[in-house]
């Protein structure tokens, strides 16, 4: 595994390394985008999340997987459930640095992404949730913190109206000093069985930028970022024989020649069954015919899309009445088995009295962890040459 246009970057025992550099989490949700920030050496400072179901899964499933490790680690709390809208960004700043701002400090977030969905309404800026964008734009040229993380749907760059929208986006951006690069992720090209793009767009001040490549930028540069690549999953969709639909009745036989880690069949499979861990055994009962009548690897329709065990989950997105049904059983996923779709931790467990329809949604509107993780320490690798220069 390698990271893109990037060495690996050995240090000397002698030189400082960076600790727990803070991050203020902007749509926290779950805190999927967290978890792979933490995970990569951040520290999560500031969340804020309105919802109150997303809210209280949050804080005990963050608790849980911080406690899997530290076990006197604090409860994870929301630090302000108001809207972004209606967060003043000096309240932000004085909540978190009353002594004044850090020498370093960074902003991520997922602003809602329905409104840029291909299978939306594509309202776009206009939607009550698409405008949301723009406010989180605007408080991070206000709060001005020295990198920031931006993430939502392919849509977003893919549709016309949308792209202008993102490019006005980007200019407020560059012009409040931020150097900019962007990329199409998809997770099933990090190692996971689930094929899911996401828009990433990274910025930094362009000073500290410079600091960390060590030399001068030209304006509007892109293509600086060491986005992380993996050879062995590029163009994973296209490169390998995939199976397709079995006949009812049938069992498929394992395919020679695709890694395993990109099937379903991997997080399913019985040495380490998902109904043992916690939220594995959680799921909508079956009422419906179609969950026996509908074939393994038919998940090309609208809904009831049954996976097929040797083969990569369409995206894991389970609102509109969507339903993603078990390769071999008659029956949905259960909220563990999705979980692993996201490459979220066993560790982190969902409160058992909230309802599935919420956790469903909170799983949903995720971004995968590992995804999350791989930008993370990219950026923190990056953050760490500048830092050294500057020793």
């Amino acid at each position: 595994m390698v990271f893109a246009s990037d060495s690996p970057h050995k240090l000397k025992n002698e030189q400082p390394k960076l600790q727990n550099i803070p991050v203020l989490s902007f749509f926290t949700g779950g805190g999927f985008l967290d978890l792979g920030f933490e995970q990569a050496g951040f520290k999560i400072v500031w969340t804020n999340e309105c919802n109150p179901a997303f809210a209280d899964m949050y804080e005990y499933g963050m608790t849980a997987w911080r406690r899997s490790s530290s076990p006197d680690a604090k409860i994870a709390r929301i630090s302000d459930s108001r809207s972004i809208a209606d967060i003043p960004p000096d309240d932000i700043i004085k909540t978190v640095f009353p002594h004044g701002k850090p020498a370093l400090f960074g902003a991520i977030g997922g602003p809602p992404c329905p409104d840029f969905s291909t299978g939306g309404k594509n309202l776009g800026r206009n939607g009550d949730r698409g405008a949301l964008s723009k406010t989180y734009v605007d408080r991070i040229c206000e709060i001005k913190p020295d990198f920031f993380v931006f993430e939502n749907v392919h849509g977003l760059l893919r549709t016309k109206k949308h792209r202008e929208f993102l490019a006005e986006l980007e200019n407020d951006l560059e012009e409040n000093g931020y150097s900019l690069d962007l990329r199409v992720l998809n997770a099933l090209e990090i190692g996971l069985p689930q094929d899911r793009e996401r828009i990433i767009l990274i910025g930094i001040k362009h000073n500290l930028l410079e600091a960390c490549l060590s030399r001068v930028l030209y304006a509007k540069e892109r293509g600086w970022f060491p986005w992380y690549v993996c050879p062995e999953y590029r163009d994973a969709k296209k490169r390998f024989n995939w199976p397709t639909v079995v006949p009812i009745g049938k069992t498929p036989e394992k395919p020679a020649g695709i890694p395993d880690e990109l099937m379903v069949y991997h997080i399913l499979d019985e040495c380490n069954p998902p109904y043992k861990q916690p939220n594995g055994r959680e799921g909508f009962r079956p009422h419906s015919d179609k969950f026996t009548a509908v074939r393994e690897g038919d998940d090309k329709r609208r809904s009831f899309k049954r996976l097929h065990r040797y083969r990569y989950s369409p995206t894991a997105c389970y609102g509109h009445n969507e339903v993603h049904l078990h390769p071999w059983e008659n029956r949905r996923l259960t909220v563990r088995e999705t979980m692993r779709i996201q490459g979220i931790p066993d560790t982190y467990v969902l409160p058992p009295e909230v309802s599935l329809t919420a956790k469903f949604a909170t799983i949903g509107n995720g971004v995968p962890v590992p995804l999350a993780r791989h930008v993370a320490v990219s950026l923190y690798n990056l953050l760490q040459k500048g830092f050294e220069r500057d020793v």
